[in-house]
């Protein structure tokens, strides 16, 4: 872990406290709108490059988060880990690293997988590296998540890194978190538990 990643883990409860206190990046959106195209028919890749189908989540509601080594959000890490441990019998967490904002996740797929294995001893899937942003070379998947002609309801993309978005067993989009939205937090578990 670099020095300013230190810095950014030890300050991060401080940074998550001032977040919440002055609303800052907190918007939760959710519909039961059911979605237009089938989550199930999507495919991503492993970040060892293993493809992965969809399908294999159906009866499982999926947790979906952009992430990046670099931000003042990635000591959500740890949280992830934790409501993956706890839920994971019911709950699979997607992270998608992602280098669209301020250059915050630099690495390439190899050296993310030791970063979240060595430092927050990550047991989730880790996806491929890809563009999570509405943009022409957008990950399949956030194409799904940001177009509500797909998902049925929502056209918000990832405002910053750490957003998530819930999918329910039914494969239908569900709940869409801003960053600061504590993966343990008392809105997500409540969505969950829905």
């Amino acid at each position: 872990m670099t020095v300013k990643q230190r810095f950014l883990k030890t300050v991060y409860p401080i940074f998550a406290f001032f977040t919440r206190v002055f609303h800052i990046n907190k918007g939760i959106f959710a519909s039961n709108e059911p979605a237009k195209q089938s989550f199930y028919s999507l495919v991503s890749s492993f970040n060892h490059g293993e493809e992965f189908s969809f399908e294999k989540l159906k009866n499982k509601k999926v947790l979906i988060v952009n992430t990046a080594s670099d931000c003042g959000y990635t000591a959500q890490y740890e949280e992830l880990e934790e409501l993956y441990h706890l839920k994971k019998d019911s709950l699979e967490i997607l992270a998608f690293p992602a280098n669209d904002f301020q250059k915050q996740e630099s690495k390439d797929d190899h050296a993310i997988a030791e970063f979240c294995k060595h430092n927050y001893g990550i047991t989730f899937p880790l996806m491929k590296k890809s563009k999570v942003v509405i943009h022409s070379s957008q990950n399949p998947v956030y194409d799904w998540l940001t177009d509500k002609e797909k998902n049925g309801w929502n056209s918000n993309e990832p405002s910053w890194n750490f957003c998530k978005y819930l999918v329910n067993e039914q494969g239908n989009l569900t709940h869409f978190f801003e960053s600061s939205e504590a993966p343990m937090g008392k809105n997500i578990l409540a969505a969950i538990e829905e």
